[in-house]
């Protein structure tokens, strides 16, 4: 078993978190006032889009501003390592803990891309946005992977801090993922949300099974809203948030407004948008309902797995959806997309 201890000297802290901005500036999401579904989703698009940009080696200094354990001098917070309950099974002081080379866990640390970077083929401005990229030990980031997160049955791997990787037992997804522990699961569900609204004009060119066309797939927008939901914001968070903008001089609004996470992911978010006038259906009580009948709209219906329960035509001004349907849903249309759990 390893023992608590402190790898490296010493360095002077390069930025403490009480010199950064506690809160977004004035106004800054004016424009997101009001909104839902993909309207919200949209207009935060807007807001934070586009940020500065820093090169993969301007990464390592970066973290000592955004990533610094809070109970210790210059030191590491690894989301992979960090044991809530202590004590820490090592810790990393930042410059003399750069990986190089490693053979176990606990020599070293790198640079975590919470989405894999070579789901979006390693390309910039995605590959150095410190919203999911973290400092985290070089042994368990190489066994993670290019690994989805997450819920994990038996295991083949676990670390030091629970961390581990396994047969899928998430609903809706078979293969092998990685489930880090509970008290970083609201923070990595964020970062996913984050990304799927800074980059929604360009994921559905990305390769990963988190990802299904513009958006989150149906399971990892399910388990990655319960992982929001059971984790919420903590200080951390909030810290490496306002630490992020004075980098990036952009933001992750759900760390500032977790509640917009079901606004726009949520079983009913987006209803309000489909009542619109633009937007022309609507669901209630197991019914679609859209404001003209006068043609024939193609209608599509999946499920959390992607699979399509339904595909035909919509003729009328109602569908009845099938009384065996259960669970969440995606409702495709000639007019939109809206999510319903029926």
């Amino acid at each position: 078993m390893k023992t608590v201890f402190l790898k490296g000297l010493l360095l002077s802290v390069v930025l403490s978190a009480s010199t950064l901005p506690a809160q977004p500036p004035e106004g800054y999401y004016d424009s997101a006032a009001g909104l839902t579904g993909p309207d919200l989703r949209t207009a935060l698009f807007d807001i934070i889009s586009p940020h500065t940009v820093h090169t993969n080696a301007q990464l390592w200094s970066d973290f000592a501003s955004t990533d610094a354990r809070t109970d210790m001098t210059n030191t590491v917070w690894d989301i992979y390592s960090d044991d809530p309950t202590g004590p820490e099974p090592y810790v990393f002081t930042f410059v003399v803990d750069q990986c190089g080379t490693y053979d176990e866990e606990g020599d070293c640390f790198n640079r975590e891309h919470t989405v894999p970077q070579s789901w979006f083929n390693s390309l910039s401005p995605m590959v150095t946005d410190l919203f999911h990229v973290y400092p985290t030990d070089g042994w368990v980031n190489q066994k993670r992977g290019d690994l989805p997160y997450g819920l994990v049955g038996s295991t083949d791997f676990v670390s030091d801090n629970g961390t581990k990787t396994g047969n899928s037992i998430t609903p809706g997804y078979g293969g092998t993922v990685c489930e880090p522990i509970d008290a970083y699961k609201g923070d990595i569900a964020r970062n996913y949300f984050y990304m799927a609204t800074r980059y929604m004009t360009q994921i559905a060119s990305w390769s990963g099974d988190m990802f299904y066309q513009d958006d989150l797939s149906p399971w990892a927008e399910n388990i990655l809203l319960a992982w929001h939901l059971a984790d919420p914001v903590s200080t951390k968070e909030t810290d490496r948030n306002n630490a992020v903008y004075a980098i990036q001089q952009n933001r992750n609004p759900y760390i500032d407004h977790p509640e917009w996470v079901e606004r726009i992911w949520g079983p009913t978010a987006g209803i309000e948008a489909v009542t619109s006038a633009a937007v022309r259906f609507w669901e209630q009580g197991g019914v679609l309902f859209r404001s003209t009948s006068n043609d024939a709209w193609p209608l599509r219906i999946t499920d959390v797995q992607g699979r399509v329960v339904y595909s035909g035509q919509w003729v009328g001004a109602s569908y009845a959806l099938p009384s065996d349907l259960h669970g969440l849903f995606i409702i495709e249309t000639a007019s939109g997309r809206l999510k319903v759990v029926h």
